[in-house]
């Protein structure tokens, strides 16, 4: 699977450090290969801020809220698109560089099972969820997903 990273111009020098330090196209790539993603498709990740996820949040899902990822699903030709509020990643890991590259990590790939279709509607998808990402994350720790 092809990886296109494109960074908000809000994104901050600092916050692009940390973002490089988690190594997110590889990342992507490799759990897209574990899957079976062809690797002629191809997926989009947006970095930005919540300001930029509120809007989307708002437009796409009439939630007036930012939030921390935000996936779309594609087509035959795309994986999808995902986008990451990396001001909000960052904030959820208290700041701590290692932990904001662990958290960049774990929303990718909780971004990248929703545009294969994974979801935690109901309790048996949200533990199926969790188990594929645990086995695409096997260095971190990953709790279990909240059913909504």
């Amino acid at each position: 699977m092809r990886v296109a990273l494109v960074y908000d111009e809000s994104i901050s020098p600092s916050q692009r450090v940390v973002v490089r330090a988690a190594k997110l196209g590889q990342l992507l790539r490799g759990c897209g290969d574990e899957l079976g993603v062809p690797t002629r498709l191809s997926l989009a990740l947006k970095l930005s801020d919540d300001a930029v996820l509120h809007q989307l949040n708002l437009r796409f899902l009439g939630v007036d809220a930012p939030t921390d990822v935000l996936a779309f699903p594609g087509d035959s030709t795309c994986v999808g698109d995902i986008a990451i509020s990396v001001e909000r990643a960052l904030a959820q890991a208290a700041c701590d560089s290692r932990a904001g590259s662990e958290e960049l990590r774990l929303l990718a790939v909780h971004g990248l099972l929703h545009c294969l279709g994974y979801d935690h509607v109901q309790p048996a998808d949200a533990r199926r969820m969790t188990q594929q990402t645990r086995r695409l994350l096997p260095e971190q720790e990953v709790a279990e997903l909240v059913v909504h």
